[in-house]
């Protein structure tokens, strides 16, 4: 299960991992991180039982064709025990997952397991296995071992898995050569704290321990695929914000400051803007709406401090001890949590104290895992609501409608459109004739309401459509289109059922959000999909 990112080149290792970590001896798993290790567990060989290897089957949604099932596929990863009957792994080891399997390091019976919760912007995932006396008879006096701090630059670590090459344990060491904020391949678009070493983290590793001393130190997750022997792992400060969040039973996400900003390191600049040569301070270019510092922030403000923490020229302030990005603090932080910022606003100091929250218009420029896709289909016409999976499956030809992606955050047209729907295809069929060059276009307005999201093209065409309460003639404007699509309202139903049985559209629409790899968690069944004909 290995997944490269052309975009920044930096590639999963994902088959045969093993994993020993940290956990000890409290009731949640925060307390588990900060406990004292286990004494049977200070031994590398006592250490290895905490370690399974998981097998997942997994399906792919297919965005292209929205309502078949998708491919299925399978890999393998690596997880450790982290708590009673909890064990981490990556999130892309687990990712799509019909089915999941555990072994024990050194068993061969495979043990059922599903998914406790999942988090894709930072790449782990909490497991457990499903059968109670299963998981009590196999781990029964298993060690869990303390999660430690950061490592040091320079300071020497240990990458437990089972890469590539054989069958049995691989062990191998490396150097801290880097800590650093930067972009995990999961998603695309996050990015957070990392840690670099000179050991090389092949397929296989992934999910894997890596130890310095008897404490898990990171989670290896990825390798770069322009050197050899150089990985990087999740480290600490990311597990641990992890686990507490999950300590409910579900993850509630990162929060973020929802603004953009410039450093200044231009002379010229600081001293226009009346800044002193002192390598302090970062300009706020914009605040998005609806965002944590809306109405606390204003473009222009120079941001000084952050949680009393000096904010150089480049963006970074001094934590424990390392260089790292001003947005670490905000990190390390909960949805309610709050942080205070000291800002420049016209020369003037001035202290702001903001509430943190998620910004969740952000996710729709993530690779979505585990959904099954959102469509609405009438008469051959395809509709989708806009995300990463959907952009990769049908580009956006239309430059209004590339436009309106392109400045979706930074405009804060998220205010209006909550979705952004798109003709994604257009099955071909003589009522349907002649509208070929709509395809992968925006949808604006249909019969004069505007479509902001998928719901809409439900409520004002498909259901219309199935109960023949449409206008004579049914209209779809496209944003960047100098004309409308124009159908004979009376030929939809027959069409419809015609395109259905021509092309194998085995479903209408799908509106809801599931996730399949917490399927077990769904407190109320998926509705059924109703026949155009049970639909009137």
């Amino acid at each position: 299960m290995t997944n490269v990112s052309s975009h920044h080149r930096i590639r999963f290792s994902l088959r045969r991992a093993v994993t020993l970590v940290a956990a000890a001896l409290g009731s949640s798993l925060a307390a588990h991180a900060a406990a004292t290790t286990p004494a049977e567990a200070a031994t590398p060989t006592a250490a290895y039982q905490s370690v399974i290897r998981i097998q997942n089957s997994s399906q792919v949604a297919d965005y292209r064709t929205p309502w078949n099932p998708g491919n299925y596929s399978g890999g393998t990863g690596s997880g450790f025990l982290v708590g009673d009957n909890r064990f981490l792994t990556n999130a892309h080891v687990v990712s799509n997952t019909r089915r999941l399997l555990v072994t024990k390091h050194g068993s061969p019976r495979e043990l059922p397991a599903r998914i406790v919760a999942i988090a894709h912007d930072c790449d782990l995932a909490l497991l457990e296995i499903i059968d109670p006396a299963a998981y009590q008879k196999a781990f029964e006096g298993v060690p869990q071992l303390q999660i430690g701090d950061v490592p040091k630059l320079e300071s020497e670590v240990r990458v437990i898995g089972y890469p590539v090459g054989g069958e049995r344990l691989s062990v191998t060491r490396g150097v801290v050569s880097r800590i650093d904020f930067v972009p995990y391949s999961h998603s695309q678009v996050d990015q957070h704290l990392v840690v670099q070493i000179d050991a090389a983290i092949n397929p296989g590793n992934s999910g894997g321990p890596v130890l310095q001393g008897n404490k898990v130190v990171g989670v290896a997750f990825q390798g770069l695929t322009t050197a050899d022997n150089t990985g990087y792992m999740i480290p600490t400060p990311v597990i641990k914000r992890f686990l507490t969040d999950v300590e409910d039973g579900s993850y509630d996400h990162y929060v973020d400051l929802a603004i953009d900003e410039f450093p200044l390191m231009n002379p010229a600049q600081r001293k226009a803007l009346g800044l002193p040569d002192n390598d302090r301070g970062i300009l706020v270019v914009s605040v998005l709406k609806g965002g944590t510092c809306d109405g606390k922030l204003e473009p222009g403000d120079i941001l000084m401090e952050i949680d009393d923490h000096p904010i150089f020229s480049d963006g970074k302030v001094n934590l424990n001890g390392e260089s790292v990005t001003m947005h670490e603090i905000v990190e390390r932080k909960f949805a309610g949590d709050h942080v205070k910022l000291n800002v420049l606003r016209n020369g003037e100091p001035k202290e702001v104290t903001v509430a943190l929250k998620p910004f969740d218009p952000s996710r729709i420029f993530q690779i979505r895992y585990g959904e099954r896709p959102r469509f609405v289909t009438a008469a051959g016409f395809v509709f989708q609501p806009l995300n990463r999976n959907v952009m990769a499956a049908h580009p956006i030809s239309d430059l209004d409608g590339r436009k309106l992606v392109a400045d979706y955050i930074g405009e804060g047209l998220y205010t209006d459109w909550e979705e952004v729907v798109v003709l994604t295809q257009i099955l071909p069929d003589s009522i349907n004739a002649d509208v070929a060059g709509f395809r992968r276009m925006v949808v604006d307005e249909i019969n004069g309401v505007k479509i902001r999201k998928l719901q809409d093209v439900y409520d004002h065409l498909y259901q219309p459509m199935a109960q023949g309460k449409l206008p004579e003639f049914t209209t779809i404007r496209c944003l960047g289109a100098e004309r409308p699509i124009v159908i004979e309202s009376g030929k939809m139903i027959d069409a419809h059922a015609r395109i259905r049985s021509k092309y194998g559209v085995t479903s209408d629409h799908f509106l809801e959000h599931e996730n399949y790899e917490l399927e077990h968690k769904n407190t109320q069944p998926t509705p059924a999909i109703e026949p155009l004909d049970d639909a009137a």
